[in-house]
C-alpha cells in the first residue's frame, strides 16, 4: 500500500488535503508530535488523542539501538508497542546521525552509539529493513544531511549521494502496507534545491520529505528554498517539511504549498517552562507569575488551563515536579494542533492570507510577543 493524497481545497499556494494511510486518514496541513523513542516525552497515547494528534513520529536511530527493531516487531509493531491506534511515521535517523559527525561513504554512514559508544553502521538498505520491522505507516529513506552554510560542492555531493541512496532504498523496500517517502536535499541554493526536488520526484516515491533545513539557515533562506521546491513536486503527493514546528515557520511553509510538519519544539520548550500562546510565547519561570492565578491563556481549554493557574504551574517548575512537564506539554501541543485546525478551516474558506496576517501579527504584537 502506498500513501494516497487528495487535495481538498486550494487558496493561493496553500492547500488542504487528506493523506490516507493504513491506520487512518490525516487531514492536512498537519503537525506531528515527535515521539523520539516511541513516546512523546511525558505523555501517553491517551494524551495524544486528547490533544488532537493525527499522526505521530518516532526515530529509527534511537529505536534500532533501544529496544531494537526486532523487539518492536515482536510486540506487534510500533503503534501497538506504544499503545497508539493512529498512523505512525518513522524518520530514517539521518538527522541524528548528522549530529554525531559520522563517516559517510558511498555505502553507508558509520558513527558511534550515543548509548554505549559502540560503532554503528547504517546503510540505506539497513534503514529500510529496520523501518519495515518497526512497521510504521510511513518510512523515510536514509539521506545525507549537512549543516548550513556549506560550499556548493559539499551540497552537491550530499544531494547526489542522497539520490543514489534513495534508489537503493526503493529497490529493497517491499512492505506493501507501508509507504516510503523520499527526501529532498540541496541546501538553500535555488539551483541545487530545485534539482534535488526534480530528480527525487522522478523516482516515484509515495510522498516527499523536505530535508536539510532548520540546520542553520535563516527563515528567508528556508522560504526561498521551499519556493523553488514545491513546483518540482507532484501536486497529488504529500509534501512534508521535516523538523519545522514554530507557528511562523509552519505558516510560511503552508503558504508555499506544504502539508506536513514535525518538530520537538512544542514539547521541548514546555520542559523548559516556555508557553506557546496566540499572543506570543512566555517563560513561566519569570517572577511576575508567582502570584498569577490566571490560566496559561484565557482562550485555551486544555487540561492545564482548565484546572490550575500560572502561579501553581510556576511553583511546580521551581520545585521540579514532573507533572508540570506533562501539563505544559499538553498546553503547547493543544496550541500547535489547534493552529493547524484553524489553518485548514481558513484555507477551505478562501481566507488563508487573512489568517496568516492575523496570526503572525497577533503573536508579534500581543502581550507576550516581545518576550525573550
Amino acid at each position: 500500500m502506498t500513501a494516497a493524497f487528495t487535495v481538498t481545497a486550494v487558496d493561493g499556494d496553500a492547500r488542504t488535503g487528506t493523506l490516507s494511510l493504513r491506520a487512518g486518514d490525516v487531514s492536512t496541513p498537519a503537525f506531528m508530535p515527535v515521539g523520539t523513542r516511541g513516546s512523546v516525552r511525558g505523555l501517553d497515547s491517551q494524551d495524544l488523542v486528547d490533544v488532537g494528534a493525527q499522526l505521530v513520529l518516532a526515530n529509527t536511530y534511537h529505536l534500532m539501538l533501544r529496544p531494537g527493531a526486532e523487539t518492536v516487531a515482536a510486540m506487534g509493531g510500533l503503534a501497538r508497542f506504544q499503545g497508539w491506534s493512529g498512523p505512525t511515521l518513522t524518520d530514517s535517523g539521518g538527522y541524528q546521525i548528522f549530529s554525531l559527525e559520522p563517516e559517510i561513504t558511498e555505502h553507508q554512514a558509520v558513527f558511534r552509539s550515543t548509548y554505549d559508544g559502540s560503532e554503528v553502521r547504517l546503510s540505506p538498505e539497513e534503514s529500510v529493513r529496520i523501518q519495515q520491522l518497526l512497521g510504521a505507516d510511513v518510512a523515510m529513506v536514509l539521506d545525507v544531511l549537512i549543516g548550513l552554510p556549506a560550499p556548493t560542492e559539499q551540497v552537491e555531493r550530499a544531494l547526489e549521494l542522497t539520490l543514489r541512496w534513495s534508489e537503493r532504498a526503493l529497490a529493497v523496500h517491499d512492505r506493501r502496507d507501508q509507504a516510503l517517502f523520499g527526501i529532498v536535499q540541496g541546501g538553500v541554493e535555488e539551483r541545487t534545491r530545485a534539482r534535488s526536488a526534480r530528480e527525487t520526484a522522478a523516482l516515484g516515491f509515495s510522498g516527499f520529505g523536505i530535508g536539510g533545513l532548520s540546520v542553520g539557515e535563516s527563515p528567508q533562506e528556508r522560504n526561498a528554498a521551499l519556493e523553488v521546491t514545491a513546483p518540482e513536486l507532484p501536486d497529488g503527493k504529500v509534501r512534508y517539511v521535516m523538523g519545522l514546528g514554530d507557528a511562523e515557520g509552519v505558516l510560511d511553509a503552508v503558504a508555499r504549498g506544504f502539508d506536513l510538519f514535525d518538530c520537538v519544539w512544542p514539547t521541548r520548550l514546555a520542559r523548559h517552562g516556555r508557553v506557546l500562546t496566540p499572543d506570543g510565547d512566555f517563560n513561566l519561570r519569570r517572577s511576575e507569575f508567582a502570584n498569577d492565578g490566571r490560566p496559561l491563556h484565557p482562550e485555551c481549554g486544555c487540561r492545564a488551563c482548565s484546572q490550575v493557574g500560572r502561579a501553581y504551574l510556576r511553583h511546580l517548575l521551581q520545585t521540579r515536579e514532573l507533572s508540570v512537564l506533562r501539563l505544559v506539554s499538553i498546553h503547547n501541543l493543544v496550541y500547535t494542533l489547534g493552529l493547524m485546525t484553524e489553518t485548514r478551516v481558513a484555507i477551505a474558506a478562501g481566507r488563508f492570507d487573512e489568517h496568516y496576517r492575523s496570526t503572525t501579527e497577533r503573536r508579534s504584537n500581543g502581550v507576550w510577543g516581545q518576550d525573550g
